[in-house]
């Protein structure tokens, strides 16, 4: 199914999908509205929808995020529904309802970044993008031509649950702002992966995330991510402006990177 939504300003271009159609900007697909309703009051016709709807989405975040088990368990729903019966996740899917009650803002982003990005990559095929709650799992899932955002990780640095399960550090970039930023950077990341990457070194392997991080940092108009090495991607884009983002991201010349 093809969603589209306007935004006053959004830059408008029409984007091929993983199934060669064409549609406008990115709606994000609200699952965690469904996965809430279902965890909060055992609402089977819930329960029902995220199945039909969503049946990629439901089977990764029981089999592979959360491991509770096959799909195909006839017990698997009755499992699901009781982990999250734990009093402090049932505070977090609250808690997440309200803080996202609105993602217009995430939309809009997602709109302009992938707008941009279409320029850049035309043969990038446009996800799916969808948000879920997955008990302080992990923040972006890629796979199947979807983005799962996990809301639970971006409530911001200073959320009260996350003082037990985080170092203040690692909370400095669990917030909304980071939602779009992570979710290309993770994307961008399985379609361009770095090619034997168990044998490269550290450098290589830093490096690549760097071009990676470049390019997102330039699709979101803004400097989300910011170390040495994306500086050297950096200095050399400019000593190299004939480069496309394209190119950059396909070199294998590490070497001509650094400094």
């Amino acid at each position: 199914m093809l969603y589209s939504i306007m935004f006053v300003g959004c830059e408008w271009k029409m984007w091929r999908n993983v199934n060669n159609d064409y549609c406008d900007c990115i709606k994000v697909q609200r699952y965690d509205r469904l996965e809430s309703r279902y965890l909060t009051t055992g609402d089977y016709s819930a329960l029902q929808q995220m199945n039909t709807d969503y049946p990629t989405e439901t089977r990764t975040l029981i089999e592979k995020v959360l491991q509770l088990g096959t799909i195909e368990d006839s017990e698997i729903h009755h499992r699901f529904l009781h982990y999250y019966q734990d009093t402090t996740l049932q505070r977090l899917i609250t808690d997440v309802e309200a803080e996202f009650n609105n993602i217009s803002d995430v939309n809009e982003q997602f709109c302009r970044a992938f707008s941009r990005l279409s320029k850049w990559f035309p043969n990038l095929p446009q996800p799916k993008i969808y948000t879920q709650i997955s008990s302080f799992d992990q923040s972006i899932i890629v796979g199947n031509g979807t983005i799962g955002v996990s809301l639970d990780k971006y409530m911001g640095e200073d959320y009260s649950l996350y003082k037990r399960f985080y170092t203040p550090e690692q909370t400095k970039t669990m917030y909304r702002g980071y939602i779009v930023p992570d979710a290309l950077s993770f994307y961008l990341l399985a379609q361009y992966s770095l090619d034997g990457y168990d044998t490269r070194s550290q450098i290589d392997r830093d490096l690549h995330m760097a071009k990676i991080w470049w390019v997102v940092n330039k699709a979101t108009a803004k400097q989300s991510y910011q170390n040495w090495f994306v500086d050297c991607v950096d200095r050399y884009m400019h000593a190299h402006p004939n480069v496309t983002y394209e190119e950059l991201i396909s070199s294998d010349n590490y070497k001509a990177m650094m400094p």
